[in-house]
């Protein structure tokens, strides 16, 4: 039963972000690529942050002499 409720919960997710959105009244092809696209562009984002986050931080830390 609770896996029910899970994937009815979901569900209602994925519908509230069709409707903020605006993707409902896509075709489900052009639904798909937008996903897709608004995918890929977080996940490069995501990854961006992951590698050069560190070196900005460490590049403050230095500049207002937290770390030696």
């Amino acid at each position: 039963m609770a896996l029910g409720d899970c994937w009815k919960q979901l569900c209602w997710f994925y519908y509230q972000y069709l409707l903020v959105t605006a993707l409902y009244m896509l075709e489900p092809w052009e639904r798909t690529v937008f996903n897709s696209l608004l995918i890929s562009v977080a996940g490069m984002a995501v990854y961006t942050g992951y590698v050069f986050m560190p070196q900005h931080i460490m590049a403050i830390l230095h500049y207002f002499e937290v770390v030696q």
